[in-house]
Formats: C-alpha cells, sequence, structure tokens
C-alpha cells in the first residue's frame, strides 16, 4: 500500500486577522485606517473642536443652557430649549407631510405606472432635489407665506376653534410654513431611496400573490410593503436628517423669534437658523461660545434622534423577517 503524502500546512496568519499573506492585510489595514479610524478621528476632532469653544457657556451656564427659554445677548443670558423645540418641530411636520406622499409616488412609480412615465417621475424628483434652498426659501417668502396667511391659515382657524395647534392670529411665517418648506426638501430624498427599495424586491413576491388571486393593490399591500418596510423607514431617516440640519429656506420662512408656542402659526427659531443668523453678529465671547454650543446641541440631538429612528429600522426588520418566515 502506497503512503500517502500530506502535504506540509502552509503558514497562514490567524484567520481574525482577516487576510492570507501580508500583501492582503496590510491592504485591509489600510482601508480600515481610512474607512474606519479616519471617519471617527474627523468626528472626534469636530465635536473636540466645539467643546473646546463652547466651554465658556458651559461653564456660564451648565445644564440649564438646555432647558432655559430665555436668548438675550444684551443681558447675556443664553439658553437653547426653543431652538431644540423649533428644530425638532419643523422636522417632525416635515416627516408628517412628506413620507406618505413619497411613499405614495414611489409605489406608484414602480408598481403601478407604465415605464415611460415612471421614469418621467424619477427625472422630475431628482429635478426637484436641485433646486437650491435658498430658491425655495424665496419662494416660500412671496408665493407660499402670503397664501397661508391669506387662505390657509385663516380656514383653520375657522374650522378648528379652540385647538391650541391652530391658535392665534395667521402670521404666515412659522412652524407650519418652515415644515411646508422642509417637506418640499425632503420629498425627493425619500422618494428616491424608497423607490429603489421597491424595485429591489423579488418578482417572485408579487407574482406568488397574483396567483392565489390578488389585486394588485393586495399584491403590493400584503407582498410588497412587508418586504421592504425597513428599507421605507430608513429613507424617512434619511428625509430626518436633511430636515434637522436644513438652514436658508427655513430661516426665511420660520419668523426667527426664540420663543416656544403650541401653535403652529406662531413665529419660532430653529439651531440651524439661530446659527446663521447671529454667527456675525455675536459681539463678546460667550455670545460666540453659546452659539458654539447650539451647534454642538444641533450634533447631540440628531445623534440621538437617528439612534431612534436606526433601533426603529432594525425592530422593523427583524419583525419583517419573522413575518414572511411564518409566511
Amino acid at each position: 500500500m502506497a503512503a500517502v503524502q500530506v502535504a506540509p500546512r502552509s503558514r497562514r496568519l490567524p484567520s481574525f486577522l482577516g487576510a492570507a499573506n501580508l500583501p492582503d492585510l496590510t491592504f485591509r489595514g489600510i482601508v480600515f485606517v481610512i474607512g474606519a479610524l479616519g471617519l471617527v478621528g474627523i468626528i472626534a476632532l469636530i465635536v473636540g473642536s466645539m467643546i473646546a469653544e463652547s466651554m465658556p457657556a458651559i461653564r456660564a451656564f451648565g445644564p440649564s443652557f438646555m432647558v432655559s427659554n430665555v436668548w438675550d445677548p444684551v443681558k447675556r443670558q443664553f439658553g437653547a430649549i426653543p431652538f431644540v423645540y423649533g428644530t425638532i418641530t419643523t422636522s417632525l411636520i416635515a416627516l408628517i407631510i412628506a413620507a406618505p406622499i413619497s411613499i405614495g409616488v414611489a409605489l406608484f412609480a414602480v408598481e403601478m405606472a407604465p415605464p415611460w412615465l415612471g421614469n418621467a417621475i424619477s427625472v422630475i424628483v431628482e429635478l426637484l432635489a436641485a433646486i437650491p434652498s435658498v430658491l425655495l426659501g424665496l419662494w416660500g417668502i412671496f408665493v407660499m407665506v402670503p397664501f397661508l396667511q391669506r387662505v390657509v391659515e385663516p380656514w383653520l382657524i375657522d374650522r378648528f376653534p379652540g385647538v391650541p395647534l391652530f391658535e392665534g392670529p395667521p402670521y404666515g411665517v412659522g412652524l407650519l410654513a418652515a415644515g411646508l418648506i422642509l417637506a418640499i426638501m425632503v420629498v425627493p430624498t425619500i422618494v428616491a431611496v424608497s423607490r429603489d427599495v421597491v424595485v429591489a424586491v423579488p418578482i417572485a413576491q408579487r407574482e406568488a400573490m397574483l396567483a392565489l388571486g390578488a389585486t394588485d393593490w393586495e399584491a403590493t399591500a400584503r407582498a410588497v410593503l412587508p418586504y421592504c418596510r425597513s428599507g421605507l423607514l430608513g429613507a424617512t431617516i434619511l428625509g430626518l436628517g436633511r430636515a434637522l440640519g436644513e438652514t436658508m429656506a427655513v430661516t426665511m420662512v420660520i419668523g426667527n423669534r426664540a420663543d416656544i408656542s403650541a401653535s403652529l402659526f406662531h413665529p419660532s427659531y430653529t439651531m440651524a437658523s439661530v446659527i446663521a443668523n447671529e454667527f456675525t453678529e455675536a459681539t463678546n465671547d460667550l455670545y460666540v461660545s453659546a452659539l458654539v454650543e447650539v451647534g454642538l446641541l444641533l450634533f447631540g440631538v440628531t445623534i440621538v434622534m437617528n439612534m431612534i429612528a436606526r433601533l426603529l429600522v432594525w425592530s422593523t426588520a427583524r419583525a419583517s423577517e419573522a413575518q414572511l418566515r411564518m409566511a
């Protein structure tokens, strides 16, 4: 019986290094440093510099800066809660308006419209995304705000008397105007991502439902939407990120008043707007430091809201997978 020769084991690097030889390991290391450590380093540099610049305000006001509603540069009293309220409220208004419209447009373009019409809708959405925000702000000032002041807000006041959301004089500028401008701006983002998500649904999902006798609407509602639910929520998150950081268009229509009111007609302020409006007017170091701390707070609010949204995406994806397995 011939002896079986066993080839010597090749010397390999440990499996946790993820590479079989030195060139591969070097390449992985370079890409890791550039992609991961570089990104973390940039974020750490930004946050560190903002913390350093905002230390005078942090020392002067402490935690009260985040709960005080007084913003008086003359008396050197600064509180950021009106800006946090304005930022979150306008972003939520934008999502409430834009998300259903955007998902509906994406479903129509992919599931119901003929190919030529779906492609035309995609082109129109891309053109809307290319409009500079300052032009949308100008349109908001000269067209949307007068329409809200003369038609929409008086109608809401008459139809819903005593409702806190629709109380007060119809200024035109305010939370409602800013939310509508943001909704227009985030629609292209949500539509583009939602369309790609719906297109990625396997055709077998639709064909299986149609083979069982389902209508087009039933196939979309019971096969397509459950499959891509987490992706649609992710598209909405991207829209939320755009809404939180928008500056110029919102600044032009929100009224720029550091105040908190339940009424959507009331002028307000956002964190990005107050930084853009007042940074060049800051006349002392404490004023500048307070504005930098507002920027740091905006960064924190963005991180927190995105973390919450990511948890929702994760839980929705798990629920969708469980539902598909049961089906």
